[in-house]
Parts: structure tokens; C-alpha cells; sequence
């Protein structure tokens, strides 16, 4: 049976009083990776703040295994839900190693430093985003690029069941765009994890499982890659005329100019 690791049920989500989403029907379930997709202020972070706790619903609900998402502690959430918001605002002073060792905080067990198994996720994550070669360095002397692949390690480090993931591919080249697919992929094949990430990209969009758009005045539609990425539906998404390349997992969507 498929495990079940969130889901939100008759969701309604505003901006001032511009209606983003409404009665927002959806399951997040172990081994899937989801797209969302839509324009700017459609209200895709809303969704991801909203499903990580971090903003208020105006109604409906978000419930996580048996339980509302009110019900949870901050330190339980951090444990089972991770969010890599697109803007951190707030300055870091020690290096990448010590950055990334942030994402062990919710399953400290003392106050007398991390442990073995601490240390080890922190190496496996920075790793996994490779920047074992750069792990000493000041968090604050990183390009924009390291630093995408340093929140992402961090998130990798925390190991929590379901990845709520902002734009994880902006500021990256596109062999780090790349590994990062395949590493969320890989996450969410091999456990019993699921990832939820918003993009832009088309040409990724496409190696989803499940994709979710939004268009911003409370309309919504939710199905597989297969069925959502045609050009009817994305012409009515972007408001802009598309044109197909190729069929699949292999599709490229362009804007007709």
C-alpha cells in the first residue's frame, strides 16, 4: 500500500484579497516527485508555505499522517517535512561544514555537540551536492550557486520524509541542475520519501511523476506529467502561445515568439 506523507484537504490560499487557490484537493505520497508549475504570483510559494506550516491557510486544512499540521511540534515537523524557501534573508558566519550541520538541529539528542551519525550525515550531504572540497570555506564567500547547493545539503543533512523544494534548480549551472534531479529522484525511488518542487523549467517538468498548476484566480488542476504537459493546458497557464519539441519524459516546451 502507498504511504500517505501529507495532504491537503478543501485549501484556500489569498493574497490580500486576490483568491490564489480554491478547495485545493491533494495527496503527497511516498515515491512521487510533483511539479508545480505556474506564473509569477500564481501562488506556488504560498503552497509550499502553507503545506510546511510556515503560513496560514483561509480555510481547509493540511494534515501529515493522523494528525492536523497544527498538531505537530516544530521539532516533529522538522523531523518528518523540509522546505528550501527560495530567499534566505539572514547572514551566516561560520563555514559550509558548520551551515549544512544546521539541518541536524531537530534530531539533536544533546547539548554537548553533534554525534557520530550527526557528523556523518553532514559529510554525506555536502558530498552528494559536492562541495566536500570547499566544506572549510566561509558560508559567506560562496558564489550564489555553491550557496543553492549548500541549502540543499543542508536539507539532505535534516532527512526529513517529504521535501517541500523552491525553485531548488535557480542559481545552478547546468551540471549542478542536473545532479540535483537526480539526487531528489533518487531520494524520493529509494525511501519512503516525496518531494515537491517548484519549477519553471518545462524541460524538468517533464521527469515528474505528478504535476500541480496553479493559475492564480483560484482555478487548479492536478494529474500526471503526461496528462497536464500539453500545449492547451500550458497556453492556458502562461497565457502565451507554446510550441512542442519532442514526445515524453524527452519534451521541450517553448514560448512561440
Amino acid at each position: 500500500m502507498t504511504k500517505e506523507l501529507l495532504r491537503a484537504e478543501k485549501l484556500v490560499m489569498a493574497a490580500g484579497a486576490r483568491t490564489l487557490c480554491r478547495n485545493l484537493d491533494v495527496a503527497f505520497e511516498a515515491g512521487q516527485l510533483w511539479g508545480v508549475l505556474g506564473c509569477n504570483g500564481s501562488g506556488k510559494t504560498t503552497l509550499l508555505h502553507t503545506l510546511a506550516g510556515l503560513a496560514p491557510a483561509v480555510s481547509g486544512r493540511v494534515i501529515m499522517g493522523d494528525r492536523p499540521l497544527g498538531a505537530w511540534s516544530r521539532r516533529e515537523l522538522a523531523c518528518a517535512l523540509g522546505i528550501l524557501l527560495q530567499h534566505e534573508e539572514q547572514a551566516f558566519w561560520g563555514s559550509l561544514a558548520d551551515y549544512v550541520m544546521l539541518g541536524r538541529y531537530a534530531r539533536a539528542r544533546s547539548l554537548l555537540g553533534p554525534r557520530a551519525e550527526d557528523e556523518q550525515a553532514t559529510a554525506d550531504a555536502i558530498a552528494a551536492f559536492e562541495l566536500t572540497a570547499i566544506a572549510t570555506q566561509p558560508f559567506s564567500t560562496l558564489s550564489g550557486g555553491e550557496r543553492q547547493r549548500a541549502r540543499l545539503a543542508q536539507l539532505w543533512a535534516q532527512q526529513p520524509g517529504l521535501l517541500l523544494l523552491d525553485e531548488p534548480l535557480q542559481h545552478l549551472d547546468l551540471r549542478h541542475q542536473l545532479r540535483t534531479l537526480k539526487q531528489v529522484r533518487e531520494a524520493v525511488q529509494s525511501t519512503e520519501r516525496a518531494a515537491v518542487m517548484v519549477i519553471h523549467d518545462l524541460a524538468y517538468a517533464t521527469r515528474c511523476d505528478r504535476i500541480l498548476m496553479l493559475f492564480g484566480d483560484g482555478r487548479h488542476a492536478t494529474g500526471s506529467a503526461a496528462e497536464l504537459l500539453q500545449i492547451d493546458n500550458l497556453e492556458a497557464l502562461y497565457g502565451c502561445r507554446v510550441r512542442a519539441f519532442g514526445n515524453g519524459a524527452d519534451a521541450h516546451f517553448m514560448p512561440v515568439i
